[in-house]
């Protein structure tokens, strides 16, 4: 399995010959290095509504004419917009053509933001991604919960990606504890220094994780890792 990292939440895995990219905030990132139209993928994957991970998914779907794949009620939005969906929800799996997919627990705020006012975006998810025989964790826009424990004894964690911002998410301190519930072979900070209010300091984080006896990589946008 291959990680590549556009900056804040988003990334792309790919493992046989397949790709997919999860939360492609790009046109309207301030740190993304592509843009939507440098994206071939075989399906996009969303974890919230919230404009920074929606971003510009319902575009990249219909120009590819591939599923977006979401918790339900972002999916029936997405829908309405004219893209291609497969709804799932918290706790529910699937396997696709080019891996697996598992919905986990987020806690975290859902709503849809447009033109047209605020929607209802349903529950948050992170994603369990399996593909090529390794399972990357993608835990969304999070708090620290307890049940991150029952997600590492129930799965081999190869890769997790941990946001770190703080003030809408966890920051580094909770970050560092849900490591010690997750138990993955690496961990991978994102959704910070994306903007002022999220600026941490990453090389910090990951030398407290390496501290608590944990690989952690940190990733440059456009930056990859292979597991």
């Amino acid at each position: 399995m291959k990680l590549v990292y556009h900056g804040h939440a988003c990334f792309e895995v790919e493992a046989d010959g397949k790709r997919v990219i999860i939360d492609p905030f790009l046109s309207g990132s301030p740190v993304s290095k592509i843009k939507p139209e440098d994206v071939q993928v075989d399906a996009v994957l969303l974890t919230h509504g919230h404009g920074d991970h929606l971003g510009d998914a319902i575009a990249i779907a219909k120009r590819l004419n591939i599923p977006i794949i979401a918790p339900f009620e972002l999916a029936a939005y997405c829908a309405k917009k004219g893209a291609q969906v497969h709804g799932m929800h918290l706790g529910g799996s699937h396997q696709f053509d080019f891996g697996k997919v598992k919905l986990t627990l987020a806690f975290h705020g859902a709503g849809i933001e447009d033109e047209d006012g605020v929607h209802e975006g349903g529950n948050p998810c992170g994603y369990l991604v399996t593909m090529g025989g390794r399972t990357f964790y993608h835990a969304g826009d999070t708090a620290l919960f307890g049940d991150m424990k029952l997600i590492g004894n129930r799965h081999t964690i190869d890769a997790a990606a941990l946001p770190i911002g703080d003030n809408f998410t966890m920051g580094p301190e909770d970050a560092l504890y849900a490591v010690e519930l997750l138990r993955p072979r690496t961990v991978i900070p994102m959704h910070y220094n994306t903007f002022p209010l999220i600026a941490q300091d990453v090389q910090a984080f990951a030398s407290a994780v390496q501290g608590k006896g944990f690989t952690c990589q940190v990733l440059e946008v456009e930056g990859s890792l292979e597991i």
